[in-house]
């Protein structure tokens, strides 16, 4: 490429103070659109050459309700954060050379929730909504379901081959997304014993928290939120010790941390609960590491206290410098889990730059990883009701106003709007004026077309994007429960080893045999109920 191609495409990035191009005329000239295309294309072009390694490390990042439309409000997000306009803005995802679609239904809903969907992404299972770690053969709430229905995650499959394994989330780690890799459970709510009806405890089911210590010994890293469930009742909270909201709720007494801890001191195990000291340790010296930074979910991210709870990022960051220690490679569930909290709440801004930040946990760890032997998974869950539109112009604030008003009620209103949720208001009767109230705002809850206290989960496809080893098998449209058996597929984890032979790597991940694999499990044909 010449150098006054590259110019072209670099001066019309460059952004001015107020949010718009300095050099908006180079975008009127055909010679920058055809430039730019021209170099995405030859860079297409070097991806005919397939990764076929095999992957030693699997990352998985799970954006907890980010569909498309929160793809695409992020990216603006970020680049007006940095001075961009932002559309033209890239996020560390757009970068994977591979994308699929992902749908996301669960065996017995057709907008899904997120217990059964992380069934789906982890165990390689559908499942029904609301359960964990059990195939579609449980019923939610029924304990006497669960036995003879369990089914196990792709971290068991990293942790029983030998590789270290490790869970990081924004949520409680006994939360619907983190409890499926490790539990089995009919009911995503049973937190602590505390939340469990006594019929349930009767008949010998366990709490997800209890579960998270027992059924994988030797979680490698755990790090998130969920103190109170791991503390005997009534327990203050090392942290708000006079909110009682936040005291331990366990009603068999159990100190779960404390036992972890007794069980680790011989390990190099860290128990940490904030930020100082998660930042102090020195990964080499530490095997095992359990954190937990607040009694339920830590903070959305505008919000966080810095001194005290530690960004997403960092979490990631540390994880990774203590699992890739293990010279036969790391698995790492990584959830950017307030994305869907924040939408929930109609809180589009909560949720963007909870978006914003997980792309920067994706950015670290890249950094800190190769492509060689790293396959790498950014995808969600499942969708929201979001939206934003209203034909606003280039550059305009993604939480601004559309340039228009209202044709029928002739009142102004924002570009992001939810189909449902809290922020359907009526004043005297009509709709409320958003130009009287502060919509950028950090909880400002967006205009919603049906009143309703929470706002629901979308029903359409989601997006997988991917980079690494055997990538491209994350192609066209595929069942949910498809990417863990990719990912299994290119370490040589769990099911469909045969292709790895002794010496595994490229050559064998190129074998007759691998292909066949691969061809047999793409053409296998769903039973229709």
């Amino acid at each position: 490429m010449k150098a006054t191609d590259l110019l072209i495409i670099s001066s019309c990035l460059i952004i001015g103070s107020l949010g718009k191009p300095l050099f908006p005329e180079q975008e009127k000239d055909p010679k920058f659109w055809n430039v730019w295309a021209q170099r995405t294309l030859k860079h297409a072009m070097t991806l005919q050459t397939l990764n076929t390694n095999k992957a030693k490390n699997l990352i998985l990042f799970l954006g907890d309700g980010m569909g498309v439309p929160t793809v695409t409000a992020a990216r603006i997000l970020k680049g007006q954060l940095n001075g961009q306009s932002g559309e033209e803005t890239e996020l560390e995802m757009d970068k994977f050379p591979f994308v699929s679609l992902a749908k996301t239904y669960n065996t017995n809903a057709q907008v899904p929730d997120s217990a059964g969907t992380a069934t789906a992404y982890l165990c390689g299972v559908k499942a029904n909504e609301g359960t964990v770690g059990v195939s579609a053969a449980a019923v939610r709430s029924q304990c006497n379901t669960t036995k003879g229905n369990e089914v196990t995650s792709i971290l068991k499959w990293a942790k029983d081959a030998g590789k270290s394994v490790g869970i990081v989330t924004t949520t409680r780690v006994n939360h619907a997304t983190p409890s499926a890799a490790y539990a089995h459970c009919v009911d995503r709510d049973w937190y602590s014993d505390n939340e469990m009806p006594a019929e349930a405890l009767e008949a010998g089911c366990k709490d997800i928290a209890q579960q998270l210590f027992e059924n994988i010994p030797n979680i490698d890293v755990i790090l998130g939120g969920g103190r109170k469930y791991m503390f005997p009742k009534n327990m203050s909270d090392v942290e708000y010790p006079d909110t009682a909201k936040h005291s331990g709720t366990r009603k068999d007494g159990k100190n779960l941390v404390q036992e972890w801890i007794n069980k680790m001191k011989d390990k190099k195990g860290h128990y940490v609960w904030n930020k100082k000291q998660l930042l102090s340790l020195n990964p080499n010296n530490v095997d095992y590491l359990l954190g937990l930074f607040e009694p339920t979910d830590l903070p959305y991210d505008l919000e966080r206290n810095t001194e005290m709870d530690p960004s997403l990022t960092e979490m990631v960051e540390v994880a990774i410098k203590i699992l890739k220690k293990n010279p036969s490679g790391f698995y790492l569930l990584v959830e950017g889990g307030r994305i869907d909290h924040g939408h929930h709440e109609g809180k589009a801004k909560q949720a963007l730059h909870e978006t914003v930040e997980m792309d920067r946990s994706i950015r670290q760890a890249d950094l800190m990883t190769s492509t060689q032997d790293t396959l790498t998974i950014v995808t969600a869950d499942h969708s929201h009701v979001f939206s934003f539109g209203g034909y606003t112009l280039r550059g305009n604030t993604i939480f601004g106003l559309a340039p228009m008003l209202s044709d029928v009620d002739q009142k102004p209103f924002t570009s992001i709007l939810y189909g449902n949720g809290p922020g359907f208001k009526m004043i005297n009767g009509a709709r409320e004026n958003v130009s009287t109230v502060d919509f950028r705002e950090n909880n400002y809850q967006a205009q919603a077309a049906v009143p309703l206290s929470m706002e629901t989960h979308g029903g359409e496809d989601v997006a997988v994007f991917a980079k690494g080893p055997l990538a491209h098998l994350l192609h066209g449209v595929h069942e949910q429960n498809y990417i863990p058996h990719v990912m299994a597929y290119a370490a040589c984890i769990g099911q469909n080893r045969e292709h790895c032979m002794s010496g595994s790597g490229t050559a064998a991940l190129r074998s007759a045999p691998a292909l066949s694999a691969i061809a047999a499990l793409l053409t296998v044909t769903p039973f229709l109920c």
